[in-house]
């Protein structure tokens, strides 16, 4: 079992970002010489008044920091951009840490962004899939010519061959059972989103599973992210993370992540009783409790590689960096 750490990198209005890029250096730091696997990065825009630094910047700035290991948007919103950038991009980020990219993509849900993209948000599923197909092209192919419904090149080749003959892997985030079909049919992994309530999970890791096998098709892993908080007690673990995960929820639920938009009937509990909506969902409390749960999560599911979320707006460093420690413990 792998474990991987999701970086915080948004901060409530008022606070000073520029004091806060040390405190990343801090996390990945340790996070790195605690034996974790992997380094991920969100990715939105126009957040304000949350404050969110644009990932793939931070990301190449944190490269050193993370030496060794592997790195990549959770996720990038795939149809938003043009894939030639994106392929460009990732190349790139495939060269610089010599293999160790992966390209976490999905289609994204707020109205604000594909608005000021210009993009319908009608159309992300099928700019999805031939973003994806495209840049799989341009990864293993010169001079490709691409004459698509949304996007054309004309004998084009890469200016940066990627480290990784192919390209880097593409992980699918998905939500619904019909995008978690199309993550098992044109992604190297699916990636199960935070929030996803784990009886939701269970039952479409079946979903994916039978797609996987239709489509003959073997995954390079089976990753999944968590709002994860180790306090030194289990008692006062959840009080001491409660009002960071709130604020973070709260600006999902005005963004638009719900049981509308994303078929989660379960984000209706958010706003009414938040603990029971922790429950089954993210992963608080003290070590023996979170090494059983995270026991519980790979026999009840499958997964081996789990890209634990320890830091939300207004949660101080120290708290996330005891975290980050525990978890190193706890998967040693």
């Amino acid at each position: 079992m792998k474990v991987g750490l999701f970086l915080n990198t948004q901060f409530p209005e008022g606070y000073r970002l520029a004091d806060h890029l040390p405190k990343m250096q801090e996390q990945v730091r340790l996070a790195r010489n605690s034996g974790f696997h992997s380094l991920w990065f969100p990715d939105h825009y126009l957040t304000g008044p949350l404050q969110m630094p644009q990932p793939m910047l931070l990301a190449a700035w944190l490269m050193r920091e993370a030496e060794g290991m592997v790195i990549g948007p959770n996720i990038r919103i795939l149809p938003l951009l043009n894939p030639v950038q994106v392929a460009e991009e990732s190349a790139t980020m495939d060269l610089l840490t010599s293999g160790r990219y992966v390209l976490g993509v999905g289609l994204g849900y707020r109205e604000t962004e594909f608005t000021a993209f210009g993009v319908p948000i009608t159309e992300r599923a099928p700019r999805l899939v031939e973003s994806i197909a495209l840049m799989r092209r341009l990864w293993s192919e010169t001079d490709v010519t691409h004459h698509g419904k949304f996007y054309k090149v004309d004998k084009g080749s890469l200016g940066s061959t990627p480290f990784t003959p192919g390209g880097p892997p593409i992980y699918v985030a998905a939500k619904v059972d019909i995008a978690v079909k199309r993550a098992a049919r044109i992604g190297d992994a699916w990636l199960i989103v935070n929030s996803d309530h784990l009886e939701t999970v269970r039952r479409q890791m079946g979903v994916y599973r039978a797609a996987l096998a239709e489509y003959g098709r073997t995954p390079r892993e089976f990753p999944i992210a968590r709002e994860c908080y180790v306090g030194a007690s289990h008692a006062t673990a959840y009080d001491e993370c409660c009002a960071a995960l709130r604020y973070k929820y709260a600006a999902y639920a005005a963004w638009g992540l719900s049981g509308k938009t994303t078929g989660d009937d379960d984000m209706s509990l958010f706003g009414k009783r938040f603990e029971a909506f922790v429950k089954d969902r993210f992963i608080i409390g003290d070590k023996v409790s979170v090494k059983e749960e995270v026991a519980r999560y790979r026999e009840e599911l499958g997964v081996d590689h789990l890209i634990m979320r320890v830091q939300w707006p207004g949660l101080r460093q120290e708290q996330a960096l005891d975290s980050i420690r525990r978890l190193g413990e706890i998967f040693a």
